[in-house]
């Protein structure tokens, strides 16, 4: 069993890695943003565990970045800013959290013990795809402040592994969702404005196609890949290979809570033309073929599964209204 740093550790995806880097026995070294309440996001559903270190930190410090290398194993770094439509309007913490954030934790290691890591990028980075399904080749294309700095995060990481031989695997998961995901994303957005019985459901552009992977899925993959020593400094693509526009995904969910509302374009949720990206459909067959990690769940069955969570936690304050966040 190892013993493992993971940032953005008390998130959405980080929480359910840390799960199952838990219950498959290693030791984890959780990183949460440091906030005054003492909050360690998700991972206060997790429970406690004698194999679990919870620090309260920021990876925009460096000396705490060094700190936590200190006596690990491996690194999955996870810490991001991800809401895209916030990055139109917080350009520096994008970058600093992102780009610098990536440095700080790679060269903690340089300097400590070089131990493995695995950096999560996003496939927004790719933008609007030129060809499908994309591939880790497909062009690189800054749609958004975000997808910028993520551009920006995966070249400093790969950087660090030209430039100072850093053992570093790129993971680069296509659209996740899932239990524990904030409601900004479209999705639990959706769910939430059916379970708060709303008159019809507020939406942005549901012409545009992604590839969605359930969370548990996502978070195996990411597993599998810290294994591959032979194959550092390369990029992984983790998605299903299936595509599926937002208004198809709206039906689906529908269909599942028994319900059939109109549909009603809000503005806040539409982004400038040229930033939205219409077409995201995963090449996933390097990652298959290395790891034979196919996804384990299918979308309705993944969204069922959403669905009944976030009915479980209706009490949630993050849950408890339909109200649109960025």
């Amino acid at each position: 069993m190892g013993s493992y740093l993971v940032t953005g550790a008390d998130g959405f995806i980080g929480s359910h890695l840390v799960e199952q880097l838990l219950d498959q026995g290693h030791k984890v070294r959780a990183l949460a943003f440091y906030n005054s309440f003492g909050d360690i996001g998700w991972l206060r559903d997790l429970g406690a565990s004698d194999n679990l270190q919870v620090t309260l930190g920021d990876i925009r410090d460096y000396q705490i970045c060094e700190d936590l290398v200190q006596g690990i194993d491996g690194v999955f770094h996870l810490a991001a800013l991800i809401g895209i439509p916030y990055s139109y309007s917080a350009v520096d913490s994008y970058i600093q959290t992102n780009v610098t954030g990536t440095s700080n934790i790679c060269r903690a290691l340089v300097k400590t013990n070089k131990t493995p890591i695995i950096t999560m990028s996003t496939s927004e980075v790719y933008g609007t795809a030129r060809q499908v399904p994309i591939n880790e080749s497909h062009p690189l294309q800054a749609q958004s402040p975000y997808s910028a700095s993520k551009i920006a995060a995966d070249a400093m990481a790969t950087s660090y592994y030209n430039a100072f031989e850093l053992p570093l695997t790129i993971a680069r998961p296509f659209n996740t969702y899932g239990p524990r995901q904030s409601r900004r994303a479209f999705i639990p957005s959706v769910i939430s404005q059916i379970l708060n019985r709303a008159s019809e459901i507020k939406v942005g552009d549901t012409s545009t196609t992604r590839d969605l992977s359930f969370v548990e899925d996502t978070a195996k993959s990411l597993v599998k890949l810290m294994g591959l020593s032979k194959h550092n400094g390369e990029v992984f693509n983790i998605g299903t290979n299936n595509e599926y526009s937002i208004a198809k995904v709206i039906e689906i969910i529908q269909e599942l809570c028994g319900t059939s509302l109109p549909l009603s374009t809000d503005p806040s949720r539409i982004r400038p033309a040229k930033s939205e990206v219409q077409r995201l459909v995963c090449d996933n067959s390097k990652l298959l073929a290395l790891t034979g990690q196919a996804p384990d769940t299918n979308i309705k069955e993944g969204l069922l599964r959403t669905i009944d969570w976030m009915k479980a936690n209706a009490s949630n304050k993050s849950y408890s209204d339909s109200n649109y966040a960025i």
